[in-house]
């Protein structure tokens, strides 16, 4: 039988911090070796704080219960919902005053977040969970969003509001959570000025392009769509 996952990384812990060299740049959180620009994150579910670590670490807390249940590794799909269904009325009732936010499920609170991202990072806002409810019912591919580590990330289109009823223009995608403080981080980058100027507008759509490219197309569930 193999030992508990903790006992596992109390050993790997051990294990490097005998044969560590001195290393540069970013370091692993969990057991201080060197990792790249690119790494693997994990959610430490307590603190709410998003971890940088090396891929050994995080491959520990990929199964649920691991460690206790405190930490989660953050995974990597990226899915776009191209039939998914959202009214400005519906829009409107989550009460983000914004076009752009994400959601997701704590765990610990049993409730869903909400955060639009902004000049001075990311803001929660305080969604009905009626509201929420009401989408999701509108859209049940949603519900194969993990906990705690996967988001529903929503950008509605701000060019024209759409006529009473009628579907608003929005992309709607599932996303990791660190891609969540990726676009946080544009934005908190490249604003400028009272309404985030030319520069900020490029850079998001610079990261949605991107994103639509790495993501995977799922249809609305009941055309085949990804059920949870």
């Amino acid at each position: 039988m193999s030992p508990p996952a903790g006992r596992r990384f109390d050993a790997l812990h051990r294990a490097r911090r005998t044969e560590r060299q001195p290393v540069s740049g970013p370091r692993c959180e969990m057991c201080v070796e060197g990792i790249g620009e690119r790494h693997a994150h994990v959610v430490d579910l307590e603190s709410r704080r998003l971890l940088c670590t090396c891929r050994p670490c995080s491959y520990l807390f990929v199964t649920d219960g691991a460690a206790a249940g405190r930490y989660r590794a953050v995974p990597e799909r990226h899915l776009r919902f191209t039939g998914a269904r959202l009214s400005p009325q519906q829009w409107d009732e989550l009460r983000v005053p914004v076009g752009l936010a994400f959601f997701f499920h704590n765990s610990r609170t049993g409730s869903t977040a909400a955060f639009y991202p902004g000049p001075a990072g990311a803001t929660e806002a305080e969604v009905p969970e009626q509201a929420w409810e009401a989408v999701r019912a509108a859209n049940p591919e949603l519900a194969v969003a993990e906990p705690d580590v996967e988001a529903v990330l929503i950008a509605a289109g701000t060019a024209q509001r759409a006529e009473p009823g009628e579907p608003e223009d929005f992309e709607c995608f599932l996303v990791p959570v660190d891609t969540c403080y990726e676009l946080v981080g544009v934005l908190r980058a490249q604003w400028r000025g009272f309404d985030g100027g030319s520069e900020v507008r490029a850079g998001i759509e610079r990261f949605f392009t991107g994103l639509r490219g790495r993501s995977r197309e799922v249809p609305a569930a009941g055309d085949g769509g990804v059920r949870a």
